[in-house]
């Protein structure tokens, strides 16, 4: 593999970040939860990695619950909320871009009862807010909505939800994978009462995650057991993911305002490549000259008449997705893209390219000129 335009999918692992994390696989590689002096400076490591994102994140350390990554996070956040909360708000809002982890838990506390409303996107994928608006009462315990789309970089105006949901008296839930180490974000300031996030988005390791739950909102363990994380997430402490974790998001925070600008220029300079190709277009591409509501790091482009997974099969040398990797080895097109365009053929047809602070112009070069011969191979045979 030659190019790597994957990042939303996953990063690799910061070189600052795995030196952080290989004291705690091999010269101490003790339970936290045991009372000798390894397992001590075991457990001091995890409350400073909590203590460090907490500092970078906008929130107090005891609203960090650590997790095996964003999918156990948005399950604890929607999954592990007191029941007494649906008592008298038995209606939770959510949105049709939403993320899988988010859907599906949704899905199963409809079976148990939950009532679920499930908005529409616009051909943007933005949240109609006046039509959220509409729709809330005293019966909404939650609102769930996505900060980053995975698949197109669409950004919601999440304060203003925030501050929607609080009017009628219901919480607010973000997942804010795509969001953390790419965008400024404080967590406290954008008002969120439950908000989730992943290591190996932000060049840390795999298998670990947290979930940011406000000082008062009420939750109780989906799983049993030590009683760790407050009790509400059972199990030993992955040490060295967590201290990766936390050097993760200071690495991908460090000069974040010139790494956007830096990324935001090879975005705009592959797309008009691409569009030199002809019938093509960006997913979005209302907004999609809108900072405030298109994410730099994320690009899906619509390749009229070429099938996506032809268009990356014929791209050997460039790792891009069809749509998200959770999803992966599913044919059927992409919700998301499908909530936004309501057309299962050019759903289809959209690639999606995330770039990272690995990509280089020349990436960039090569990934536009790869595309135009795949885009101009698939078309001739289709």
């Amino acid at each position: 593999m030659d190019v790597y335009l994957d990042y939303n999918a996953s990063t690799p692992v910061a070189a600052p970040v795995l030196e952080a994390m290989m004291p705690w696989f091999k010269a101490n590689y003790a339970n936290p939860g045991s009372q000798h002096s390894m397992g001590r400076a075991a457990r001091a490591a995890v409350r400073d990695a909590r203590d460090t994102l907490a500092d970078l994140l906008g929130s107090g350390p005891t609203e960090l619950i650590f997790t095996s990554g964003a999918t156990e996070a948005n399950n604890l956040a929607l999954r592990g909320l007191a029941p007494e909360i649906f008592r008298d708000r038995p209606r939770i809002v959510t949105f049709q871009s939403e993320h899988a982890s988010v859907l599906e838990p949704l899905r199963r506390m409809a079976d148990e009862g939950i009532k679920v409303d499930v908005l529409p996107v616009d051909r943007n994928g933005l949240i109609d807010l006046a039509r959220l608006h509409e729709v809330l009462g005293a019966d909404v315990a939650l609102v769930s909505a996505m900060l980053v789309n995975n698949e197109t970089g669409v950004i919601q105006p999440i304060a203003e939800l925030a501050e929607l949901a609080h009017g009628c008296g219901a919480l607010l839930h973000s997942d804010a994978t795509q969001a953390v180490g790419r965008l400024p974000l404080n967590l406290a300031a954008l008002g969120v009462d439950l908000a989730t996030m992943s290591g190996h988005k932000i060049y840390g390791p795999k298998g670990v995650g947290a979930l940011y739950a406000r000082r008062g909102v009420p939750l109780r363990p989906i799983a049993h057991g030590g009683g760790q994380e407050r009790g509400l997430r059972s199990g030993t402490e992955n040490v060295p993911g967590i201290v990766g974790f936390a050097a993760a998001a200071g690495y991908a925070i460090a000069d974040l305002d010139a790494e956007v600008r830096r990324v935001r220029g090879l975005r705009r300079r592959l797309l008009d490549e691409l569009l030199e190709i002809g019938g093509v277009e960006p997913i979005a591409g209302g907004i999609d000259a809108d900072d405030s509501v298109q994410s730099p790091w994320t690009l899906n482009v619509h390749f009229n008449g070429a099938d996506a997974e032809a268009v990356i099969v014929n791209a050997p040398n460039l790792a891009l997705s069809a749509g998200s990797a959770c999803s992966s080895g599913v044919p059927e097109p992409s919700h998301v893209l499908l909530a936004m365009l309501g057309d299962p053929a050019a759903a289809a047809e959209c690639v999606r390219i995330s770039f990272g602070r690995p990509t280089t112009e020349s990436d960039i070069a090569a990934a536009a000129e790869t595309l135009r011969h795949s885009v101009a191979y698939v078309r001739a045979r289709t």
